[in-house]
């Protein structure tokens, strides 16, 4: 099973419409996947899934548990301020520690409205992954310039396409 966790908590995000049309690439390739989106995280959480309330948010374990039950994972990763959005670490804080990622299989795709695709964000995150354990994958298409590149549900540039499938086959593979 490979879970694509929607790395904002942003209602009707470009983050999840890019995740949707990823699950339909790995649809395709009859890989088995499921969309996380942050979108659900209880808004208590901090305070009530958190550090010594680990655990303790059913609400929350339900989210973290569809993603450390998964044997992949890809990060849908939008680009806020030069990284990644906050939510997205308070999420990673959340799961369990040491062995939440650990071992698994992950893949990144950095979207962001301005000419750098993530780079950053993805960096960034990266760092955060392999410090915990996970394989991250090399191949981390950024989709730079998302909103001329991606109308109806589907991304339009031949290029991002090639890499988001080239990933897709690396990732079942990996």
């Amino acid at each position: 099973m490979i879970a694509i966790v929607v790395g904002t908590n942003r209602k009707n995000s470009v983050s999840r419409q890019v995740a949707n049309y990823y699950s339909q690439i790995l649809d395709q390739k009859g890989a088995e996947n499921r969309i996380v989106d942050l979108v659900d995280i209880p808004d208590d959480f901090v305070g009530t899934a958190l550090y010594e309330n680990n655990g303790r948010n059913e609400s929350f374990n339900t989210l973290r548990e569809k993603v450390q039950s998964s044997d992949k994972i890809v990060f849908i990763v939008p680009e806020y301020n030069g990284s990644f959005p906050g939510i997205l670490k308070a999420f990673i804080d959340g799961l369990k520690y040491p062995e939440g990622v650990r071992d698994k299989k992950g893949a990144l795709i950095g979207v962001s409205s301005g000419v750098q695709g993530g780079v950053l964000a993805m960096a960034h995150l990266t760092d955060i992954l392999n410090y915990l354990g996970m394989n991250v994958l090399a191949l981390k298409p950024k989709l730079a310039g998302i909103e001329s590149n991606f109308t109806d549900g589907k991304v339009t540039n031949d290029l991002y396409n090639q890499l988001l499938n080239d990933q897709a086959n690396r990732l079942i593979e990996f």
